[in-house]
């Protein structure tokens, strides 16, 4: 098998702070790439063991989260800034079999979700899909599944582990913290994290080999409604035909290709 992991640091034991370890202004945010890198290379280990033969490292918190010295000498990184065209990546994603994620965070407003929030923290109020709020999790699963490839794992917060098997039927997890709030929680040691983590992911991937899990996929067409929390945040969509422009901080998109819209 060659698997395509997805990662992100607010889901990560020991990052609890936006201002202080996920915003790369923050002082502790080197130490929380570090945390980060060491989950990612617990669940390569775990990919290993159960005979994975390729794993390519998704590095998706915006401003980079992953220290590429110290990632295991088996992964391969997709990074950079500004990505490359969607276009671009999915055809090296499309290379794989199925995806997992390592340090996933709840999506926006969950109370218990601790560094709640989707796609931006400082901009994004809510995305729904016809109707449903969505977080990231949903994002990206349903983007990769429109590509046939299913999400098999995810590793975060109670929250985020939650929403995951809301989600997606059958799904693994392994919750690292437990959050009491959006800015606190309750972490597992670093060490037992990474041990629950390729425990874990090893054990999805055996599963999944004796009864695959399907890709995720909704009924369309879709109509994503996006609701920013600032009014110049929608003004950037003015001038677009494809566009409706719902309220002042408020836009919605419609395709029968969730792919066209759920990044949007």
């Amino acid at each position: 098998m060659k698997i395509c992991m997805q990662t992100d640091i607010e889901g990560v034991a020991g990052v609890v702070s936006f201002e202080l370890q996920s915003y790369p202004t923050g002082k502790y945010y080197e130490q929380a790439k570090k945390l980060l890198t060491a989950e990612v290379n617990a669940a390569v280990d775990g990919l290993l063991e159960a005979s994975v033969e390729e794993v390519l490292v998704v590095d998706s918190h915006g401003p980079g989260g992953l220290l590429f010295e110290e990632l295991h000498p088996a992964a391969r990184l997709m990074h950079g800034l500004p990505l490359a065209p969607r276009s671009l990546r999915d055809e090296v994603i499309a290379e794989y079999d199925a995806c997992v994620i390592v340090g996933q965070h709840a999506m926006a407003g969950v109370v218990d979700g601790n560094l709640n929030h989707t796609q931006s923290s400082r901009h994004i109020d809510y995305i729904k899909v016809n109707g449903q709020p969505v977080g990231e999790i949903a994002q990206f699963a349903l983007y990769v599944g429109a590509m046939g490839l299913p999400v098999i794992y995810l590793s975060g917060d109670e929250a985020a582990c939650r929403e995951a098997r809301e989600t997606i039927a059958g799904i693994t997890t392994t919750a690292v913290k437990r959050g009491l709030s959006r800015d606190s929680a309750v972490s597992l040691s670093a060490v037992e994290a990474r041990r629950r983590i390729r425990k874990d992911i090893k054990s999805a991937i055996d599963k999944h080999l004796k009864t695959p899990l399907a890709p995720l996929a909704w009924k369309g067409p879709f109509t994503v409604e996006k609701r920013y929390f600032h009014t110049d945040s929608a003004d950037n969509y003015a001038g677009q035909e494809d566009v409706e422009r719902v309220d002042s901080q408020t836009v919605r998109f419609t395709s029968e290709d969730i792919r066209k819209v759920i990044y949007r």
